[in-house]
Formats: structure tokens, C-alpha cells, sequence
């Protein structure tokens, strides 16, 4: 739209020099024309006059004839004074036209974002001038692609006119309202400065505005938005100054992504911090796209015990990033990140392999589990995926346990049960992380095809110290029994906690207890020292466990 306005400005820019040009000539012609006719005709009319009364011969042909060019001439330049009188007025008809697509928005018949730069430099302008504050809103409708894609682009339009409507029957005269495109609105909105809560009570109309849902072609649509709020005053402090409308937007949107981040259906004022931290979000961002082309991200190790033996039988691979600019970064920083960029596959089957290359070297006995991403099975093809890496590495199967979460249950179920049907016919075990702390249910232990439970830390931690909390585990130890499905107990901290879990019967636990997790070099050394490499024959004793015994090097199953 913004390119066919420019075009339209410019083919009008060069047709308005072009005519003025023209119209230098005709005025030209014009004026010669009437000094002509006023020379002429006082030479010619008293001729003519003389000869009617019979006392002369009549004009000079000549300038009768130039007398006569003059009249015609004349005729001519007001007839073209018309049509220029009608030409200005299409030309401003087209120049009105070509400035409403540039300013207004088609559908909704608000600004659009080019003109809501200007109108809002303007309005903060003379509100600052006046000693008014300035709060320029960010309005973005919630899960609106849901509404097209179940209703249709008509009805789409339909709700964002009714919107538009809504949005400018609430708001106050001063106000100014845009449709910046798709389904985001802003307004900008002139307040005194003492009365800093009217901005929250118009954003609570709105909210109670659209709390009841809208009825469009017989159709009950609900509408929820996320609004982002930044404001100024004459007294605005430096953090806060913002300089020119373009600022204003920028970090509306800021708070806006932030209400979304947060649950959506709610609204955020702008704090200086929010502009850092998406900056700093931002450098993640590029880090781990860079990252993954350079291979900073690595694998780290957490042992998993057998409790009641005290023997190791395995790791759980754990995702870092060694960023040459932040260190060793642990995954809670990156990982939301990846999934949001959509790299999260990319960086799983790069540690994958690495694990799989690490793992190659240990005892054939010891095991490794990998967290897998919700966002990775919801690729229909991630189990063909994942069994196309375990050959193209000559990786046994059954040495790999992935671990899903209860979050992943969200997802179609059928769909995740092919996958795990899939992966266990070749194999690989599948366990279900966090159990305890999601929506899983009997009925989906019952359909799903787990191979184990792992508690999560949340409910170890209490162990010993909360009867409640110590019923809910041993209650899951035995449901895992009565299903066949052994156990894992993770975030063992301390040798109370373990006595607690060895009392319930034969668990697999990990945790700082038995130490924090290591790098493939460390774990190497590890293994080492305990025999359990892949080239050891396994006749090494092994050194004491955390608990003070001393067990046989050999690798076990719990």
C-alpha cells in the first residue's frame, strides 16, 4: 500500500510540473492576447464607429483581422481556464485519494502505522507542550489466526471492523486510534498528569468491553488481547525518555510481548529493565543460532545410581552452551529460546550424536537418556528421525532411554503413541519425566507405553520432612510396580533422602548427592577409575559411592 501511494505521489508530482508549465504558456498567451485586443481594439472601434456614421472608409483589414484573432484568443483562454478550474479540482480529488491509502487503513478506516508516526509526534507535541502526560497503547488481539482459520478471512474482517467500532466508541475524543496491521491496534492518548490511573481505567473498559463474546453472522467469537502501555509527562525521568513516536511504539510492543509472555488476556505498563532483558534476549538469540553453527553447544552427564546396590548404570545427558561470551550456560536460559526459534531438533541431534560418539566409549551396559522437546514430537516423522541417528552412529538401541514430559500429553495422543510405538519396536526405552507434577492420569499410563517413571525433584526434596509429600512417592513407587515400570528418583541431595527412597524399594536415583554433572572428558575419567570403559574387562574395584560402600564395578539395571 505505502509503494502504490509513494508511486501515486510521485506520478502526480510530475504531471502537477509538466501542467504548471503549460498553464505558464497559456496565462502568457492570455495576457498578450488582452494587451493585444486593448492596442487593437483602439484603433479599430473608432473606424468602425466613423464608417457607420458615414464619415470614414472603415478599419484596416489588418487589424481587423488581428482584432478578431484577439476575441478568439480570448475565447480560447477562458475556455481553458475552465478546464483548468476542473482539472484543479480532480487533481485534488486524486491527491486526496492517494494521501487517504498512504494515511488511512482500508478495512477499519483508522490510521495506518505511516500516519500514526506523524499524528503521534504531533499529538505528544502539543500534549507536552500543554504540560500533559502522553500514553501511547499497543492493542494485540489473542490467538486472532484461529478465528480466520476457523471462520474464515470474512469474518475475520468482520471482527476487526466491530473492534475498530468498539475501540473508537470507548476511547475519549482526544484520542487517536490506528490499525497497525494485521490484528494489532494502537492508540495514543493524551491524560493530566496527576491523574496517572486513567490510562488502567480505560484499559479495564476495554477489557469489560470485550469480556462478552461477539455475536458475527450468527456466530458467538471470543476475544481476548494483550495490551502493552508506555507513557510520558513533561517531568519524564531519563531512563524513560523516549525522544520521538517510533520509541513510543517500539516499547509499547515491548510490554505488549511481555502480557503475552505472561498468559495473554492481560495488560503490562513499559519498565526500562523489559528493553534490556530484550536485548539481552535478543543476543541469546543470535548466540545460539551462532552457537549451533560453530558447535558450542556440548553434552554433560548426570550419574544415575541403582540405590539399592550403589552401582552406576547410566547417565542423563544434560544440554550446555559453551558461549565464548557467556561461559558454560545451562539450559533453562537456552533451551525456551531454541524451541521459540524453532533450532530445538537442530540442537537435539547435535548432542545426540555427541552423546552417542561419548557413550561408544563406555561399558556396553551403561545406559543414556535424553530429554526430547514437546515441539519434537509434534514432527510426525521424529521417530523415523531419531532411529536414522542411532544407525548412521552404530548406537544400540536399547542403551537409550528418551524422557518426555507430562506437557507433551497435551499434544495428540495418538500421534505420540505411534511415535513411542515406533521407537520401542526398535528398542529404544521411553520414559515419562516429571511424573507428579503435570495432567497425566492411570488412563494414560494405561494407553501409553511407558517403560519407566522418573519422580520429579520437587516431590524428593520433601522426603523425610513432609508426611504428605512421602505418601505421594511411595504411593507412585508402587504404582510403578503394579505396572511393571521401574523407577527413577531424581534430585537426591543428601544421604536422608536416599535412606528414605532405599526403604521403598529397588529405584534408579541422581542427584548433586552422588555429584553435579560432568563434561564427556570428566565422565571419561570417571569410567575409568571405576572400569567401566568400553576396552576395561571390568576387574577394577570400584571406589566408594556417596554412602560409604564399596560396590563391584559392574553395570546393572534398577
Amino acid at each position: 500500500m505505502m509503494g502504490l501511494s509513494h508511486s501515486v505521489f510521485k506520478l502526480a508530482e510530475t504531471t502537477r510540473l509538466g501542467r504548471a508549465e503549460r498553464d505558464l504558456v497559456t496565462l502568457g498567451i492570455a495576457i498578450a492576447a488582452i494587451m493585444l485586443f486593448v492596442a487593437t481594439g483602439g484603433q479599430v472601434l473608432p473606424d468602425v464607429v466613423r464608417a457607420l456614421s458615414g464619415h470614414g472608409s472603415g478599419p484596416d483589414r489588418l487589424l481587423a483581422n488581428a482584432l478578431v484573432l484577439n476575441v478568439a484568443l480570448i475565447i480560447f483562454g477562458w475556455r481553458r481556464y475552465r478546464e483548468l478550474t476542473l482539472e484543479i479540482g480532480e487533481r485534488r480529488k486524486a491527491e486526496q485519494t492517494a494521501r487517504r491509502l498512504a494515511e488511512i487503513d482500508p478495512l477499519t478506516g483508522c490510521f495506518n502505522r505511516r500516519s500514526m508516526a506523524s499524528v503521534t509526534n504531533a499529538l505528544r507535541h502539543d500534549a507536552l507542550s500543554a504540560g500533559q502526560s502522553l500514553a501511547f497503547v499497543m492493542v494485540d488481539l489473542d490467538n486472532f489466526k484461529q478465528i480466520n482459520d476457523m471462520h474464515g478471512h470474512s469474518t475475520g474482517d468482520k471482527v476487526l471492523n466491530r473492534i475498530a467500532d468498539a475501540l473508537r466508541d470507548t476511547l475519549p475524543e482526544d484520542a487517536v486510534l490506528a490499525r497497525l496491521g494485521g490484528d494489532e491496534f494502537a492508540f495514543v492518548m493524551p491524560y493530566k498528569p496527576d491523574d496517572e490511573e486513567a490510562i488502567d481505567r480505560q484499559i479495564g473498559e476495554i477489557f469489560k468491553l470485550f469480556a462478552t463474546p461477539l455475536l458475527i453472522d450468527m456466530v458467538r467469537i471470543d476475544i481476548t488481547m494483550s495490551i502493552g502501555i508506555v507513557s510520558e509527562s513533561p517531568t519524564v525521568g531519563p531512563d524513560l525518555d523516549t525522544k520521538d513516536a517510533e520509541t513510543l511504539m517500539h516499547r509499547a510492543d515491548i510490554a505488549m510481548y511481555r502480557a503475552k509472555k505472561q498468559g495473554k488476556n492481560r495488560f503490562v505498563w513499559f519498565e526500562p529493565n523489559m528493553e534490556n532483558e530484550l536485548r539481552f534476549r535478543n543476543e541469546l538469540e543470535a548466540g545460539i543460532r551462532r552457537g549451533l553453527n560453530h558447535a558450542e553447544f556440548v553434552p554433560y552427564y548426570e550419574q544415575q545410581i541403582d540405590l539399592e546396590t550403589g552401582r552406576l548404570v547410566g547417565f542423563e545427558m544434560l544440554a550446555r552452551w559453551n558461549s565464548p561470551h557467556l561461559g558454560l550456560v545451562k539450559p533453562e536460559t537456552f533451551i525456551p529460546i531454541a524451541e521459540e526459534i524453532g533450532v530445538i531438533a537442530e540442537l537435539s541431534e547435535q548432542l545426540m550424536v555427541q552423546a552417542f560418539a561419548d557413550a561408544s566409549e563406555w561399558n556396553p551396559e551403561l545406559t543414556i537418556s535424553v530429554n526430547i522437546s514437546p515441539l519434537q514430537l509434534r514432527d510426525p516423522w521424529f521417530a523415523q528421525k531419531l532411529l536414522r541417528l542411532i544407525v548412521e552412529n552404530n548406537f544400540p538401541a536399547h542403551r537409550l532411554e528418551i524422557e518426555i514430559t507430562e506437557n507433551c500429553l497435551h499434544e495428540d495422543i495418538g500421534a505420540v503413541r505411534t511415535i513411542m510405538t515406533s521407537l520401542k519396536n526398535q528398542g529404544v526405552r521411553v520414559g515419562l519425566d516429571d511424573f507428579g507434577t503435570g495432567y497425566s492420569s492411570l488412563a494414560t499410563l494405561k494407553t501409553l507405553p511407558f517403560d519407566r517413571l522418573k519422580i520429579d525433584r520437587s516431590f524428593i526434596a520433601e522426603l523425610g520432612t513432609d508426611d504428605v509429600t512421602s505418601t505421594i512417592v511411595d504411593a507412585i513407587v508402587t504404582l510403578g510396580k503394579g505396572l511393571q515400570m521401574p523407577i527413577t528418583a531424581e534430585g537426591i541431595e543428601n544421604k536422608d533422602i536416599l535412606d528414605v527412597l532405599r526403604r521403598m524399594g529397588r529405584i534408579k536415583g541422581q542427584g548433586y548427592f552422588y555429584g553435579r554433572p560432568e563434561s564427556a572428558e570428566q565422565v571419561k575419567k570417571r569410567l575409568q577409575m571405576l572400569g567401566l570403559l568400553a576396552a576395561n574387562d571390568g576387574r577394577h574395584a570400584a571406589p566408594a559411592l556417596p554412602d560409604g560402600g564399596s560396590h563391584p564395578p559392574r553395570a546393572a539395571e534398577a
